[in-house]
């Protein structure tokens, strides 16, 4: 029969030595963070977002994420800090001529070359197959390798013009480092957008409670209004003034006219007068005098006549 008699064991199955790390395949790794959607792990297809930690997402599995967390609580507590939609920016990617897909492989025994990536580097032309170390612009977000940014040093976008700055560089699936520090500029940002939006509150409600505390008191307008008011009345009041002293002048002047006329008529009458008692004095002696030659006359005829 066989195999009745002892057996020797060899030292590996009696002693438990500790086990072995497992191995995780690089090339399944950077398949899965390169074609494959973090959230949903389907594959990656177009609109494609970016997070501030250089993560790659489909827009659709973002937009459901953010309207129903209570799926998976991995996914969750993976993308806890994505808060929004503006958390996200959709990248400007550069589609690889040499890539053609699925089109070929009806059959399913196509070689599947994971080194041929569906996108490339606009600049350099390096494929986004993980090989190489990619990043985005956040204020376009325009795809570029991280060669293309280091042989050519703008402060200008390649692609589309915009300018940007070092901390505008985000690395797509960056390792741990890379990752660090993108989180503690994430964590800057989002404090001063905080500091800002305080601040415009603050700004808001001073601006709220000038406008009340200027409806309520005159403005500088309403000021100077009141100021040529006061300005016309004062003046209508000196003409008023004016006009009334100068018709009292007038008048004053014009009872002196009317005065002197009415005494230079005065004068006049008197002279008028005094005339016409000497000529009727004139007169009168004339007619005496007359009178006296006639009597004188008759007398001398009437004395003659007694004479004779």
């Amino acid at each position: 029969m066989g195999c009745d008699g002892g057996t020797i064991p060899k030292r590996h199955e009696l002693v438990k030595g500790p086990r072995k790390v497992e191995k995780v395949d690089k090339n399944a790794e950077l398949v899965a963070q390169w074609y494959y959607c973090t959230l949903s792990q389907e594959e990656l297809r177009r609109p494609i977002v970016a997070c501030e930690l250089g993560r790659l997402y489909n827009k659709d599995a973002i937009i459901e994420f953010l309207l129903d967390k209570s799926s998976d609580k991995s996914l969750v507590q993976a993308a806890s800090y994505i808060r929004s939609i503006k958390n996200v920016t959709e990248l400007n990617l550069a589609d690889n001529p040499a890539w053609k897909g699925d089109k070929g492989n009806t059959k399913g025994d196509k070689y599947d070359d994971i080194q041929c990536a569906r996108f490339i580097c606009p600049v350099v032309g390096l494929e986004m197959n993980g090989r190489h170390r990619f990043c985005f612009l956040r204020n376009c977000g325009c795809v570029f390798s991280e060669r293309a940014l280091k042989e050519i040093k703008t402060e200008v976008c390649h692609r589309c013009g915009v300018p940007f700055q070092e901390e505008d560089v985000i690395i797509l699936n960056g390792n741990k480092e890379d990752v660090e520090v993108l989180k503690k500029r994430m964590e800057e940002r989002r404090l001063k957008s905080k500091v800002g939006k305080k601040s415009k509150k603050c700004k808001a409600a001073e601006s709220v409670s000038q406008q009340d505390t200027t409806e309520d008191s005159p403005g500088p307008s309403e000021v100077k209004t009141a100021k040529d008011d006061m300005k016309t009345n004062s003046g209508e009041r000196k003409q008023i003034v004016f006009t009334k002293s100068a018709e009292a002048n007038g008048s004053s002047s014009a009872s002196g006219k009317i005065s002197k006329a009415s005494s230079g008529t005065t004068k006049r009458s008197i002279a008028d007068n005094q005339e016409k008692s000497e000529a009727y004095k004139s007169i009168f002696t004339s007619h005496s005098s007359a009178k006296r030659s006639k009597e004188e006359s008759s007398n001398w005829i009437t004395h003659t006549a007694y004479y004779f």
